[in-house]
């Protein structure tokens, strides 16, 4: 089971739908949690949501809590969210992109996705993860080809990943294919 938590975005129910075709899915708000469905689900994917992820400490206890024993799958706020539990500093950006196309590129430390593959995204985020970011596990797995901005990372050690873009956006191309590769990591 997929146990989505759900930081009150617009997008929650997108990621819902799209990651039910691949298996069953419990949705509830970070502000009441189900502990005995949490405890039973195999993959726990932190929703996109508003703010920032500081704003979330019930969100961050569970991270650290499930990290390394349950598959933890970020998305927007949630890639944030495991950024910024990992000691990454998330800023602000010169630019917000809300509704903007992008073309990402799949980075040289990616163990999933073939180096160099180009996929276009949906974006909706105002805050980056600033660099540089040091990190024994996580790796940085695809990069904005426009502004170099992370995208994408992988812990596959600990079965970590995350998303700044939105796979379940219509704007995003091969969304569902991206997501299947991952649960299937």
């Amino acid at each position: 089971m997929i146990y989505i938590i759900d930081h009150q975005d617009s997008f929650t129910w997108n990621v819902v739908h799209q990651f039910s075709e691949f298996e069953e899915v419990f949705c509830s708000n970070f502000f009441e949690i189900k502990e005995s469905k949490l405890l039973k689900a195999d993959t726990i994917v932190l929703s996109p949501g508003p703010g920032a992820p500081k704003d979330y400490p019930l969100t961050s206890k569970i991270y650290k809590k499930f990290k390394g024993k349950k598959k933890i799958i970020g998305i927007c706020l949630g890639f944030q969210q495991i950024l910024y539990n990992e000691y990454g500093e998330i800023v602000q950006q010169k630019n917000i992109y809300h509704g903007y196309q992008s073309k990402i590129k799949v980075t040289k430390d990616s163990k999933i996705f073939k180096k160099n593959k180009v996929f276009q995204v949906g974006r909706y985020h105002s805050l980056k993860l600033n660099e540089p970011f040091v990190s024994k596990n996580i790796k940085i797995s695809m990069r904005c080809v426009e502004t170099n901005i992370p995208m994408a990372i992988e812990n596959i050690k600990e079965k970590i990943f995350g998303f700044q873009f939105h796979p379940e956006s219509f704007l995003t191309k091969n969304g569902k294919t991206i997501i299947k590769k991952i649960l299937s990591a």
